[in-house]
């Protein structure tokens, strides 16, 4: 890395360098020192997956008189209260994730996770349950914003797309998970039934804590250090993962020829990154906005009703199982379908998940008064192995097709607008449509909550086809250029 730093600073201007920082990020092979960053930073997920379905399966609990005396109606608005802390979180933690860097909001996040979580479990009535569940979404929110960024700026290109559609897929192991641990906690023979919820937060918290300790060995982004004068720190960590790499794997790294210039900046204004994405992408704008709003109002609104369903309409006592496997096969659905977003690319994988998904879920609002607690979950799982994929692969798009400076930023706009679409209308419409149609024991009355979030999914499946971006394989710096770069 050469520096030319500018003496005479401008505002926010520091200088101008000429650097080899992402060449020598995308060049490297893949390492042990890899899964220290999937490790540290893709348990996000888990923890928001464990989140939801701990909710989801407690909600037979929630509504007695041993839990919060809660309806179906305050169990949706519960749901929507916790998304649109997850909206108003990723915005406000997204921007000083791009202000402040990936590292320290990603610590900072993980404990407004930890302490809202905690305090869920000390809820003695429904506003303080609400507010509890908003900090908790706040949280997981800005996680979302800090972890996509750092994620895509410290995995080799050729590797980014199959990693990112993995983590995010892992949400469904959080979620198995959660479906496991609620089947002892919500079994009055094993534990107290007025205890066994309560401890199913305070639980959730211990993960938190054991992520917390791993994440302070994750550095900082070299990528957003050298853009924010820091090209030394940039520079020493690059070379101590380059000298950690060629040790473990007994290897000599390749030297690279491909450099970018940027004109580096303290900050940059909010104003500023709005100005340019919005003038510079709007196709881009367009497509984010589509897969975000068609997924968020797919999951939020069939799976987090989903135990609530079980329980209600098809006499099922126990929904643990049944939301654990449907959950292990929206994991394994991210995993064998993930490296496919890599080799075949992006747009027909993208276009192909969503549509797929979207024509299976609107069969299954068709067929629904037909349907057992057996067939419904194996319809979900075949659904959602499918659509497991293609909801990663939204905040894949969001995250590498805007440039650098705005990432962080960019994730948590296109996460909250997307997910307020759908995340919060989702629960709110399906908590209602399950109240209306338990008075009349019709299941079939919640067949417009499938048929709404099938038709949200094909027609983003369709964006995707004349939109999307051949992503592939490239470098960050290729997709979408700095706002700071200069022609070398």
């Amino acid at each position: 890395m050469t520096s030319q730093a500018d003496d005479k600073k401008k505002g926010a201007e520091l200088g101008r360098i000429t650097t080899d920082v992402p060449a020598r990020m995308d060049r490297l092979p893949w390492a042990r020192w890899h899964w220290l960053i999937i490790i540290g930073l893709g348990t996000v997920w888990i923890l928001d997956g464990l989140e939801v379905t701990i909710v989801g399966n407690l909600s037979n609990v929630l509504k007695s008189d041993d839990g919060l005396g809660l309806s179906s109606s305050d169990i949706g608005l519960a749901g929507a209260v916790y998304v649109t802390g997850s909206c108003l979180g990723a915005l406000f933690f997204g921007q000083l994730t791009d202000r402040f860097g990936r590292k320290k909001l990603f610590i900072v996040t993980l404990v407004v996770y930890l302490v809202g979580t905690v305090l869920t479990a000390f809820s003695m009535n429904f506003a303080w349950y609400l507010a509890c569940r908003f900090l908790t979404g706040a949280g997981i929110g800005g996680e979302y914003a800090a972890i996509n960024s750092a994620i895509d700026e410290l995995i080799p290109a050729r590797y980014r797309g199959r990693i990112d559609i993995a983590i995010n897929g892992s949400y469904w192991l959080g979620a198995a998970g959660g479906a496991l641990l609620t089947i002892p906690l919500t079994d009055p023979n094993i534990i107290d039934a007025g205890l066994g919820w309560r401890l199913a937060f305070a639980l959730g918290a211990f993960l938190g804590l054991a992520v917390l300790w791993v994440r302070r060995n994750v550095p900082e982004s070299p990528r957003w250090l050298f853009i924010h004068g820091r090209e030394d720190e940039a520079e020493r960590i690059v070379r101590d993962i380059e000298h950690t790499i060629e040790h473990e794997d007994h290897l000599t790294l390749d030297p690279v020829d491909e450099t970018i210039t940027i004109r580096q900046r303290r900050t940059i204004s909010v104003a500023e990154i709005a100005r340019t994405v919005f003038t510079l992408y709007p196709k881009r704008t367009v497509l984010c906005l589509s897969l975000f709003a068609g997924q968020a109002f797919l999951y939020n609104a069939f799976f987090f009703t989903y135990a609530d369903t079980l329980s209600t309409f098809l006499d099922v006592k126990q929904t643990g199982y049944y939301v654990a496997a449907f959950a292990l096969s929206n994991f394994v659905g991210a995993l064998a379908l993930g490296p496919l977003f890599d080799k075949v690319g992006r747009i027909p994988m993208i276009s192909g998940t969503y549509i797929a998904s979207g024509l299976l879920l609107g069969v299954a609002g068709l067929l629904l008064g037909d349907l057992t607690a057996v067939t419904l979950t194996i319809f979900g799982m075949v659904i959602f192995f499918i659509a497991s994929a293609g909801a990663s692969s939204a905040y894949l798009t969001a995250s590498e097709v805007f440039p650098m400076e705005t990432r962080a930023l960019c994730i948590a706009f296109f996460y909250a607008v997307g997910t307020a679409l759908g995340g919060i209308a989702g629960p709110l419409l399906f908590g209602r449509l399950i109240d209306a149609a338990s008075e009349s024991g019709d299941i079939t009355g919640i067949a417009p909550g499938y048929f709404i979030g099938a038709a949200l999914m094909v027609a983003a499946g369709i964006v995707a086809i004349f939109l999307g971006v051949r992503a592939e394989g490239q470098s960050l710096e290729n997709i979408a250029k700095p706002l700071t770069a200069e022609d070398a």
